[in-house]
């Protein structure tokens, strides 16, 4: 077994999408970043090749390579999933939170997991999204950012 730990965050800008787990939110502002800024899905590919022991997402899709501009991070995960394979890895779990004051997260979180879920061609129950604020503390209390943090399992199929 092999854990890994992930974590990303992005400034909220305005005249950007805002875009967790591959769901477009409504909201007045989006996360600024080189792809769509999905800093949930920015830590869970961390945390996946954390544990592969495969690095972390700048080595393997760097801010400066222009394939990556703009480009769904749902995507670079589905790129994240082939190296796991590729290096005999299975997924047995993720949990993730999203640490942002707005919008309220509530009523995306399933559509989060199914999307993360999906993209990784594992059961939706293995994948679970968490939201919470910090009471108005710190930059994401003052609403001036997003941060995720995700933590996962593999097991060795090899």
């Amino acid at each position: 077994m092999r854990v890994g730990i992930g974590y990303d965050v992005h400034k909220m800008v305005e005249g950007r999408a805002l875009v967790l787990g591959g769901v477009k939110i409504p909201y007045e502002k989006g996360l600024l970043g080189h792809s769509d800024a999905d800093v949930l899905a920015h830590a869970v590919i961390d945390a996946l090749l954390g544990a592969a022991g495969e690095g972390d997402i700048g080595k393997h899709f760097p801010d400066s390579d222009m394939r990556y501009k703009g480009i769904s991070s749902l995507i670079l995960l589905a790129k994240a999933k082939e190296l796991l394979a590729a290096r005999g890895f299975e997924i047995l779990n993720i949990d993730s939170v999203i640490v942002a004051q707005e919008p309220k997260l509530a009523p995306y979180k399933k559509e989060m997991a199914d999307n993360i879920a999906e993209t990784l061609g594992i059961s939706a129950g293995l994948v679970n999204v968490k939201a919470t604020t910090t009471e108005g503390l710190g930059f994401t209390g003052a609403g001036d950012g997003i941060a995720a943090y995700a933590v996962t399992m593999l097991r060795s199929v090899r």
